[in-house]
């Protein structure tokens, strides 16, 4: 059961209240002056508070009300608070909300609002409650994530992150071929090498190539090696990939972009660990994890006879799909720090919001691109909005930021203590646009 504090020096004002709540299954605490309500406060839980603006009889001023909010605020920051008042004390009540208290009522009051705005508030209350779990778990997560296994300097918040590397480090343990898919600069190969550092063979090598950044006459080159005279240009015998990946793990970028001579002999490595150079008729013995990775649809690839289906499966025997950052927007304040690094400009408050607000459709790559640029304009010590150089759409207006999801309202709700301006400040909002989404996911405002 919810439990809230009424501060009224009125017997008769806090009566009513008692009687109200109790129709509503809410437990009611009175302490008729701010001392009272300050000690109790302090022996006691409370979800919210009802406080008078005067406890003077020969004064209207509403001083009293402001001091005791104010030491409210400063020992219970996050504990709601009511404020009833006269007409007189109308000003210092709205000065009040400003500065963080959840709303105010005149005297006498209507039933209804009190009611729903009390609601409201201890509905929020919960939620911040269930927040605060959730965060403290997900704190707990990531400690045990980060003490436990060698994420090779991975900077993550994000829990959709979270899940991705806690996935990885779990996969790492089998000897397996690992497919990554997502998007360009996601930081697929940031996962191959937490897979890498946390297997069997964290101790071999890992070795990489970009099948995509090569010309199709050389990639078998590449991954196979060659002798002398296999091809124009082959003045020596060469190593490939597969030879010096022996004993570690082979990370295939771009997997999509492999010819389909070269799809063949990368099955038959896989299936049998024999292969040959270029240009020899002697096969060589290796032992490989092959981790390969991808912003293709392989599935429609296979359709259009460009990829080959026996190869998918046998490279998607275990299979992580790496989020873009627009998914993972808890990433995007920490990755930029760790660009910025210790020294130079940091962040304005504006700046922060556009890269928050930004849909990153270049992903991690596009953010450290931004910030090295940024870091190069900033002439003060705060790199400001302009500093950015954010693209603009037609017309020369900002791209429109992202609709923020149920879950980040009800966390800047939380944060706000439902006060809305403040939720819709830190949103990034107008308040009017933030109770027409706060009504869309069916979200109460008092």
């Amino acid at each position: 059961m919810s439990s809230i504090l009424v501060i009224d020096d009125n017997p008769a004002v806090a009566t009513a209240l008692e009687v109200l709540f109790s129709l509503h299954d809410l437990d009611t605490r009175h302490a008729s002056s701010p001392s009272e309500g300050l000690a109790m406060l302090e022996e006691e839980s409370f979800d919210l508070v009802i406080q008078d603006m005067n406890f003077s009889a020969d004064t209207t001023s509403g001083d009293e009300g402001r001091e005791l909010f104010a030491a409210i605020r400063a020992r219970h920051p996050d504990l709601p608070v009511i404020l009833l008042t006269a007409w007189t004390h109308l000003e210092s009540a709205v000065e009040l909300v400003k500065a963080g208290a959840a709303d105010y009522l005149g005297k006498p009051w209507e039933d209804t609002k009190l009611l729903a705005t009390v609601n409201n508030l201890l509905e929020l209350a919960e939620t911040r409650r269930e927040l605060d779990r959730r965060r403290q778990g997900e704190r707990r997560r990531h400690e045990e994530l980060v003490n436990r296994y060698d994420l090779r300097g991975a900077v993550f918040a994000d829990p959709a992150s979270e899940r991705v590397l806690a996935m990885a480090c779990q996969l790492a343990r089998s000897e397996l071929p690992v497919l990554i898919t997502g998007p360009n600069g996601s930081g697929k190969e940031k996962i191959a090498e937490i897979i890498q550092a946390n297997s069997p063979v964290r101790h071999g090598p890992f070795v990489t190539l970009n099948c995509g950044a090569l010309p199709a006459d050389l990639i078998e080159a590449e991954l196979f090696g060659a002798e002398a005279g296999a091809y124009t240009g082959a003045n020596k015998a060469r190593e490939g990939k597969f030879e010096a990946a022996d004993g570690g793990t082979l990370f295939l970028d771009e997997i999509g972009n492999l010819p389909l001579a070269g799809q063949m002999k990368l099955l038959r490595v896989l299936e049998t660990g024999r292969f040959a150079r270029l240009g020899s008729n002697r096969e060589r013995q290796v032992k490989v994890r092959v981790v390969s990775a991808t912003n293709a649809d392989l599935p429609a690839m296979i359709r259009e006879g460009s990829f080959r289906e026996d190869l998918y499966y046998r490279l998607n025997t275990l299979e992580l799909q790496m989020p873009p950052l627009a998914e993972r927007p808890g990433d995007i304040l920490p990755l930029a720090e760790h660009f910025l690094g210790k020294d130079g400009p940091r962040l304005s408050q504006a700046a922060a919001h556009a890269l928050q607000r930004h849909p990153w459709p270049g992903n991690v790559r596009e953010l450290r691109n931004v910030i090295q640029r940024a870091q190069l304009l900033a002439t003060g010590p705060r790199i400001e909005v302009a500093d950015l150089g954010l693209p603009k759409v037609a017309g020369g207006r900002a791209a429109p930021p992202r609709e923020p999801s149920r879950e980040q309202l009800e966390a800047a709700l939380a944060r706000a203590g439902g006060v809305i301006a403040q939720a819709a400040a830190e949103l990034g909002m107008s308040r009017q646009a933030l109770y027409r989404r706060m009504e869309r996911f069916g979200l109460k405002a008092s």
